[in-house]
This record gives structure tokens, C-alpha cells and sequence, in this order.
């Protein structure tokens, strides 16, 4: 069966929502590009032109999650303002104060929102179960991680719960109407697939999804990476569109994870 069920544990979690800088806001679970990174880094994928990074860009991805409660904290950002800096040293020459030579340039406060106690459910499908299989051989056993496992910020460690390739009996399309405990992407390019022994068909009106719609990055083009190998320079990214619910579902039939008793959503992400 070409399906992936893995299970995260998170402490805390921030997954920025572009374009938020004082207040750095928060999505209740991570984007598609956020979970592509996070199996980058697990799978030790250091060229764009491997053959594990061609199966994770052939990925259909299912996210869900929740979590307990969310905290604010404040911290102090650095910048480089010459502005900044003359009003706090006197002088762009002088790097003492109070005794201390500090940092070149100002500080501005900054808040984030942070998630406690984050629990997520990610399915992973690829048309190959062969592909599937070495995906979760490679969660199984990082020893190619690239740095240290982390689902948002690089301080967001986290615990893989559990890894299960689902069977034919432990899936089926049927009607998810309910109040669930987990937020979920549904997004509008859906890969519809069902396993051999379903028969139903998956019927969703998107137009009709309650729930916020968003813009979501999913896999990203470093420029130029095979000349300079820096994860950290700009990036562009395809796109998907979803909505963001917050579990309450009617009126729609989709594919189902009968062990958790979830509905999957997964997203077409090229």
C-alpha cells in the first residue's frame, strides 16, 4: 500500500505565516513546504537533482494536526541601521556602552506565537510502494539527517510518534461529517485516490468549505545550487491553494484513515 502514516510530537512550534514581522503570527500546522523541508533534512537530500529529492517532489501530502494552547514570547531582533545604531552608541565608530562593546546596529522587539504540546498527522502517497517503503526507511533511521530534526524554527525539535505504511482494510471513502480534533489543509487541487478494494468515489464542493483560503508554498527552486550549495539564499516556490479548517466538515466524502478515524486530504503540490 503506498501510503504513509507518520505521527509528530512537538514541544512547541512556530510555522511563520509570511509577511508578519512585529507580531510574528503562527499557522495552526505547518505548510506543505515547511513538512518538504522537514523530509529533506530527515532524507540527508543536499542536491535538488538526487533521486530521493525526485520521490519527495512526487509526494501527495495529507497534513492535520492540533495542539493545547499557544504563548506569545518577546524577544529582541538585531538589525543593521545606521540609524539605529548612532542613537544608541552616539557614534557609528563606537561599539562600547555600560562598560560592554556590543553588537553593530539597533534591536527592535519582536513577538512570536508559539504552539505547546503540537501533535501532528501527516499522510505521505506515491505511486510506488517501493518509494514509500525507502521514505520510512529513512525516518526509521536518520543517520542522513542533515541537522538536527526540526519542524519550524531549527530550535523546534521533535519526536516521531509513529510510522505505519496503511493496508487496503485500514482505508476507505466515505462521508466525514463530524467535529474533529485537528485542523486540516484542504486544498483545491486534490489528488483522488482510493485503494483497490473502495468503490466509492471522493465528492467534495470546495467552494462550500467553511474555512479561511490561503496561498501555501509547496516545492521550492534554489538557483543556482549546484555552483554555490547554500540552503539559506532566495527561493521560488509553486503554489497551492487551500482552505484551513478547524475540523468541523460536512457535506463531504473523501478518503479516510480508519485507525485514527481522520479524513486525508492530499494535496497535488506540482
Amino acid at each position: 500500500m503506498p501510503l504513509l502514516r507518520l505521527e509528530i510530537y512537538q514541544p512547541h512550534a512556530h510555522y511563520r505565516i509570511p509577511y508578519s514581522m512585529n507580531r510574528r503570527l503562527t499557522y495552526p500546522i505547518p505548510p506543505y513546504s515547511t513538512v518538504i523541508g522537514f523530509l529533506c533534512n530527515i532524507c540527508g537530500v543536499d542536491d535538488q537533482n538526487s533521486e530521493v529529492y525526485s520521490i519527495i517532489r512526487e509526494l501527495k501530502i495529507s497534513i492535520a494536526g492540533g495542539f493545547d494552547s499557544k504563548t506569545t514570547e518577546k524577544i529582541w531582533f538585531r538589525n543593521l541601521s545606521r540609524d539605529k545604531h548612532n542613537s544608541y552608541y552616539i557614534s557609528e565608530t563606537v561599539r562600547y556602552k555600560n562598560g560592554q562593546v556590543g553588537h553593530v546596529g539597533g534591536q527592535i522587539p519582536v513577538k512570536i506565537d508559539v504552539l505547546e504540546n503540537v501533535e501532528l498527522v501527516i499522510h505521505l502517497y506515491h505511486e510506488d510502494e517501493d518509494s514509500i517503503k525507502r521514505i520510512k526507511q529513512k525516518l526509521e533511521n536518520p543517520v542522513e539527517r542533515l541537522q538536527p530534526l526540526h519542524l519550524g524554527r531549527a530550535e523546534d525539535l521533535l519526536v516521531i510518534r509513529d510510522l505505519k505504511v496503511l493496508k487496503d482494510e485500514e482505508l476507505d471513502i466515505d462521508r466525514v461529517d463530524g467535529n474533529y480534533d485537528y485542523f486540516f489543509w484542504i486544498p483545491e487541487d486534490r489528488f483522488l485516490w482510493a485503494p483497490k478494494n473502495v468503490k466509492n468515489s471522493v465528492k467534495i464542493d470546495w467552494g462550500e468549505i467553511e474555512g479561511n483560503t490561503y496561498s501555501l508554498a509547496t516545492l521550492s527552486k534554489i538557483e543556482d545550487y549546484e555552483f554555490h550549495r547554500n540552503h539559506a539564499v532566495k527561493k521560488t516556490y509553486q503554489k497551492i491553494k487551500v482552505k484551513l479548517s478547524d475540523g468541523k466538515i460536512k457535506n463531504i466524502s473523501t478518503l479516510i484513515d480508519k485507525d485514527k478515524n481522520i479524513p486525508i486530504f492530499l494535496g497535488e503540490l506540482s
